[in-house]
């Protein structure tokens, strides 16, 4: 886990069981949320659609990233929907069963996989020097917000 603490309260009600699976590895707070009733998995950057999670910022780590998907979202059932956070070519859907067939990371062993993940020659990106330390700590500081705010109310685009 990261360390911080991101608590939002939850209204009671409905009858769902969630369960909360730590898989590390894209960060370390990542998370994926499994509702077994309806077979769904909801796995934020760790698994994406024939991806997943880059691991060269903000606590990556390729081999925790291999083991966490691996163990705690490819050991599900293979009839499982997958729910990744978002997906650069427009889909919205996968199932266990595809990633461990098309995923074309993942089908690899582990070394293959770090080596792939070391190499990928992403550019990086334009406000990570901003968005890495509001992550760790959930949000910019008092100060950086009012800046925020005041540039959103003066119309004036984010630096």
């Amino acid at each position: 886990s990261s360390g911080i603490n991101a608590e939002w309260p939850l209204r009671p009600g409905g009858n769902l069981n969630l369960e909360a699976r730590s898989t590390p590895g894209h960060t370390d707070g990542c998370m994926t949320f499994v509702l077994h009733s309806h077979k769904l998995c909801f796995t934020g950057d760790a698994l994406m659609i024939r991806a997943c999670g880059r691991t060269d910022f903000q606590q990556g780590d390729a081999r925790k990233l291999y083991h966490s998907v691996h163990g705690r979202i490819l050991s599900l059932s293979e009839d499982y929907s997958v729910y990744p956070a978002h997906d650069y070519q427009g889909r919205t859907q996968s199932s266990v069963r595809e990633e461990k067939l098309y995923n074309p990371r993942l089908t690899k062993s582990e070394d293959e996989f770090v080596n792939i993940m070391e190499n990928l020659g992403l550019k990086y990106p334009a406000k990570i020097d901003v968005s890495v330390p509001w992550n760790m700590r959930c949000g910019p500081t008092e100060v950086e917000d009012k800046e925020i705010m005041a540039d959103i109310a003066a119309n004036k685009p984010p630096a």
